[in-house]
């Protein structure tokens, strides 16, 4: 990616804000080529609980990664998945906020592409016509 479409960074005490709920979750991660790797399902964030404190009081929280994992099932029939079946993503690695959370790594670098990859070589792969775009 250009450093022009890279996100802005903003010094200032308050630092970028965005709204989680808005413009992070359940939203498509792809990576520069256009690829599905998965769909940001939590945050990992640091500063929670003992975070800097600006000159207002207010402890300042900032996201380390992006989490994904198997959540269908649990919103389904309730519960958490254990801690392990979840991957994170790095904060680091996201160029471009937008309808889609662009990275700037190729998909198959992240092991939370793998349902991705399974559903396109054994399910879509299989259908005739399903190995190449149309033309």
């Amino acid at each position: 990616m250009t450093d022009a479409s890279r996100l802005p960074v903003d010094d200032s005490p308050r630092g970028t804000v965005l709204d989680a709920h808005l413009h992070l979750l359940d939203r498509q991660i792809v990576d520069p080529n256009g690829m599905p790797i998965a769909v940001v399902d939590d945050l990992e964030l640091d500063g929670v609980e003992d975070g800097p404190q600006d000159a207002s009081g207010a402890v300042r929280v900032t996201v380390r990664g992006l989490v994904t994992g198997p959540v269908l099932w649990t919103r389904i029939f309730g519960g958490r998945a254990p801690e392990h079946r979840y991957d994170e993503l790095p904060w680091s690695d996201v160029g471009e906020l937008g309808v889609v959370i662009r990275v700037d790594k190729p998909a198959d670098s992240y092991e939370a592409s793998w349902t991705e990859r399974w559903v396109r070589e054994r399910v879509i792969g299989r259908i005739p016509g399903g190995r190449h775009a149309p033309d």
